[in-house]
């Protein structure tokens, strides 16, 4: 007999939905097992022998999948985009199709993107308790002060509340404009972007270069890899150590 495994995470495997998306599908009596209703939290099917189906319609869980993408600039980090925008599905093979991106870059930025079917790998990897690095190389306007880089780190008033970099490192700077890298933990939406912006120095360009222990290395724009075991253990356990993990 397969180990059991829960429901909401077959589902998420399925790539059908995210595990919170699942777990709201079995409370609204979507999803069956072996042809009876589930409403309730708390099930567990065995993979080998169970079938489950949504709405009627039967789905095979997948093997766990993790996949490092550097995203290129331009391109959105979304399913679909109503309005005819590129987006990373748009950018990847189709036999990626149905993972699911770890938080998120926006257009402009670049860098490493994780996606995967494990929603609770994913959802843990995300969540601000889990305090997981993510560390981006900056260019920014203006000559950068180390009064402003200990700004960054001691943190300023944001329009959703207090916000501060784990570690900034001022690598060079001109009189047209300042490289660093930063680390936050919390990962708000354009959180970097606005840290900077709260201290005069918009951002010009963006690469995130970590996430968790995870590096973006000598992968090409556009390109992606399969994760190795080595790899997807050390993103297991990126949650617990939280702020432990050194900068590259």
């Amino acid at each position: 007999m397969s180990d059991l495994m829960r429901l909401q995470r077959y589902i998420s495997q399925s790539g059908r939905a995210s595990r919170r998306e699942a777990e709201r599908m079995i409370l609204a009596g979507r999803v069956a097992v072996n042809g009876t209703i589930v409403t309730k939290m708390g099930v567990r099917i065995d993979p080998s022998s169970d079938q489950v189906s949504i709405d009627r319609e039967l789905i095979r869980s997948s093997p766990v999948r993790w996949v490092a993408f550097h995203k290129p600039a331009g391109v959105l980090t979304t399913r679909t985009d109503p309005h005819g925008g590129v987006t990373i599905y748009d950018r990847l093979p189709s036999q990626l199709s149905k993972l699911r991106y770890v938080g998120r870059l926006d257009r402009d930025a670049e860098g490493l993107l994780l996606l995967t079917n494990d929603g609770q790998l994913s959802n843990d990897l995300a969540h601000p308790k889990g305090e997981v690095e993510r560390e981006y190389w900056l260019q920014v306007v203006g000559t950068l002060e180390l009064a402003t880089i200990n700004r960054l780190t001691s943190g300023v008033e944001l329009d959703d509340g207090f916000a501060r970099a784990v570690r900034a490192r001022l690598i060079d700077s001109d009189k047209v404009s300042s490289r660093l890298k930063l680390v936050v933990t919390e990962g708000r939406k354009r959180e970097v972007r606005r840290l900077l912006s709260a201290v005069g120095h918009p951002v010009m360009r963006l690469r995130r270069i970590r996430y968790g222990p995870l590096v973006l290395g000598s992968l090409q724009k556009g390109a992606w890899r399969d994760l190795d075991a080595d790899e997807v253990a050390a993103l297991a356990s990126a949650p617990s150590r939280g702020r432990g993990s050194k900068s590259q």
